[in-house]
């Protein structure tokens, strides 16, 4: 096989993807494919078209981690610093002694949302999924979600055939998903935009179900406030129920399975947007702490952007090799040890 066949990356290309793949890796894996079809060329198109990406490879299903492995393995182990022997254990239970609220007094936590990916167990993931596949899912999921009681009643919003008014609606929520990024769409996330997505909120818009974005599930829980608690309790509940009606992609190896390789585990999020003027003028002190409780800084509209008036998104880094719980600990511990370091520093 001429040498050629061997992707060329961009001079300034610092992804996960060019620093493991090598040629012997590449013409190893290159002629195979999955039982879906996904081959590696697919996989790694997205890191290989784009510069800027950080990790820069998807699988097409579970059987792309086993098949795949020689790359996905490396890439897991530089990410995650979990190896091929670790394990991994979920735990979506909360604490019967529960966590107080790290800010009562609503001085410094804006807001609280946790989310939670998943992608059912029967099906090819969103990278390697066709159009009657992806629409059989948003079918099958909406029709759970509309019978949702109690708190988490709501209604569902397909993108195909969106009205104006619901459209200018969810986009002013912040609720409304678009065509993914350039990311996105050189892993072949976008295909047949927008049919088989949609979006369901509940009444009190503090939980969220997008269906078919990034994964085939996005369940999120949100409110206003500090109470990390209430916040994923709700989350649990959702996620049971959904659970019941559902077999989700999971191993004891890489938790739930995902597109990305960075969200497996947990593939959950769990963040705050909060207040910290004081330690905004001391970036050192606010990463150490940070760096201790495994948590990372962003500005509030998302990675890469800047902070504004000392409000920051701090988020959870880990998410393989720690349950559900634990992660929600260190959030949990990390928010009450900027919150003190902050009135101190006044």
């Amino acid at each position: 096989m001429p040498n050629n066949d061997f992707p060329v990356f961009g001079s300034t290309n610092n992804s996960l993807l060019k620093k493991h793949l090598t040629k012997e890796i590449y013409y190893s894996l290159n002629d195979l494919k999955t039982s879906s079809g996904f081959t590696l060329d697919q996989a790694i198109k997205s890191g290989v078209v784009n510069d800027g990406s950080n990790v820069g490879i998807y699988a097409g299903d579970l059987e792309s981690y086993k098949i795949f492995a020689p790359i996905f393995d490396k890439i897991i182990a530089d990410y995650h610093n979990f190896s091929t022997s670790d394990s991994h254990t979920s735990d979506l239970t909360p604490p019967e002694s529960g966590w107080a609220n790290p800010d009562p007094e609503g001085k410094y936590i804006i807001s609280t949302r946790i989310r939670v990916g998943r992608n059912l167990a029967d099906m090819p993931l969103g990278t390697a999924i066709s159009k009657e596949q992806r629409d059989e899912i948003e079918s099958k999921v909406s029709a759970i979600l509309k019978g949702l009681t109690g708190e988490l009643a709501g209604d569902y919003y397909p993108l195909a055939g969106m009205s104006e008014e619901d459209s200018t609606r969810l986009i002013e929520d912040h609720f409304l998903f678009k065509a993914g990024d350039k990311y996105l769409e050189a892993a072949g996330l976008n295909r047949d935009w927008p049919s088989g997505r949609g979006i369901f909120h509940n009444h009190d818009k503090t939980f969220l179900v997008l269906i078919n974005e990034e994964d085939q599930l996005r369940i999120i829980s949100m409110q206003n406030g500090g109470d990390i608690f209430q916040v994923f309790s709700r989350l649990s509940k959702a996620v049971a129920i959904l659970s019941d009606a559902f077999s989700f992609l999971y191993n004891d190896h890489l938790g739930f399975i995902t597109s990305c390789p960075t969200n497996l585990g947990t593939a959950m999020r769990a963040s705050v947007h909060i207040k910290l003027p004081n330690l905004a003028k001391n970036m050192e002190i606010f990463e150490k702490i940070t760096d201790e409780y495994f948590l990372q800084i962003r500005g509030i509209h998302g990675e890469h952007s800047e902070s504004e008036e000392g409000i920051f998104d701090i988020s959870n880094k880990r998410r393989l090799g720690i349950s559900e719980v634990d992660l929600l600990q260190g959030l949990y511990d990390g928010v009450l040890a900027l919150i003190n370091m902050d009135k101190e520093a006044v």
